[in-house]
């Protein structure tokens, strides 16, 4: 069952420019190295500082495993620290997880 890994943060406008190259290198690293895929949310509404990354996993175990790789990738996290520390407003992080359904569930009706 697919899990799916949601985190929004405020980018310091200060350095938005090389926010979005750090956002796009992260994604592109990752894609490319890890067994998951990443995706860059932009604003179009709403408030025009505030990013997100989208993590899609096969599972539970999958993600364990894939974070475990990736911190213990020195070049991510070159890429990743830097971009937290330089790029994203402190306190600003807030990461959720959801599980997607795969299966319908039957009714008390339909038993």
């Amino acid at each position: 069952m697919p899990v799916y890994v949601y985190q929004t943060f405020e980018i310091n406008q200060g350095k938005f420019k090389e926010a979005i190259e750090n956002l796009q290198n992260i994604k592109k690293y990752r894609n490319e190295h890890y067994d998951h895929t990443v995706e860059v949310f932009i604003p179009i509404t709403g408030q025009d500082y505030k990013y997100a990354l989208l993590a899609t996993y096969e599972g539970l175990g999958e993600m364990e495993i894939q974070n475990r790789k990736m911190y213990d990738d020195d070049e991510y996290l070159k890429l990743i620290g830097d971009f937290f520390l330089e790029h994203v407003v402190q306190g600003t992080m807030y990461t959720q997880m959801f599980r997607g359904i795969n299966k319908k569930i039957s009714s008390k009706e339909e038993k």
